[in-house]
């Protein structure tokens, strides 16, 4: 018989101390505590801080153990299981899965929220949220492998006026994080090989660094002139601005520090 509960539990955008304390009530009543950093990371903290903050001994997934699931749902068919993810659990399709694999078994499940890069980005930049489509990841590049659907969905969004909200790759395992810089040169890239005239040097965009913390970055300017810059420490993230509405546009310039002539330009438009 199936008597189990599996709890997704949120642990917010930077550090221990962005859980809730809904999220840290559920943690201390279950048997069982699974996490995993492939999805996401929170680069404001490290496993012994959230441990002590939870007071609970964390299991750290690999990517192949979170996607597999065997491991989470079997121990949950029994007990209480709490599976810690970054930012807001269901924004990943693996625990999404996750989720459905267990309602199949029978297993009860839970979702106790978390902030997420979803909404952070937006309200940094002082964007609007609904104005928002399709989301897209930029991957790093390998040998032989060079994806370009994140050109596609940017393309599809401007076509309607809308912003795109662009993540950037983690690799927990080999601790590499892409900067806004390498996204910025990924993109250029996807151009010059398209040749769609979407994405280009003279081009307005934003970055957020590090959302979540005390010091976030929230930037908005012309490729060209941002494309060097440092934005310290991961993790990045990306906006592609579609069309701006007249609130937006003084938002990034008072926000996002998008200089006075760019301004203009965008109120012209």
């Amino acid at each position: 018989m199936i008597d189990g509960t599996l709890i997704f539990i949120g642990l917010g955008l930077y550090d221990e101390k962005d859980i809730s304390l809904k999220g840290l009530e559920e943690i201390k009543n279950c048997d069982k505590v699974f996490t995993e950093f492939y999805t996401a990371k929170l680069t404001g903290t490290d496993i012994d801080k959230i441990e002590k903050t939870v007071g609970k001994t964390i299991e750290v997934l690999t990517r192949e153990e979170t996607e597999k699931g065997d491991k989470i749902l079997n121990i949950a068919k029994e007990k209480t299981v709490a599976l810690l993810t970054c930012g807001d659990p269901m924004t990943a399709t693996t625990h999404v899965d996750i989720r459905l694999r267990a309602a199949k078994m029978g297993i009860k499940t839970r979702i106790i929220h978390g902030s997420s890069i979803v909404t952070a980005v937006p309200g940094l930049l002082g964007l609007q949220n609904y104005k928002f489509g399709r989301a897209t990841t930029l991957a790093f590049p390998e040998k032989n492998y060079f994806p370009t659907s994140p050109y596609d969905i940017i393309k599809e969004n401007k076509e309607m006026g809308l912003h795109t909200l662009v993540l950037l790759d983690i690799q927990s395992d080999k601790k590499r994080y892409m900067t806004a810089n390498e996204g910025m040169k990924l993109l250029l890239k996807m151009e010059e090989k398209h040749k769609g005239n979407i994405i280009k040097q003279e081009d307005i965009i934003c970055v957020v660094a590090r959302a979540g913390s005390s010091e976030p970055i929230a930037l908005a300017g012309i490729i060209k002139d941002i494309l060097d810059k440092d934005f310290g420490p991961p993790l990045h993230t990306l906006v592609i601005p579609g069309k701006l509405h007249f609130m937006e546009i003084e938002a990034i310039q008072i926000l996002a520090q998008l200089p006075a002539q760019q301004v203009r330009k965008l109120q012209k438009l």
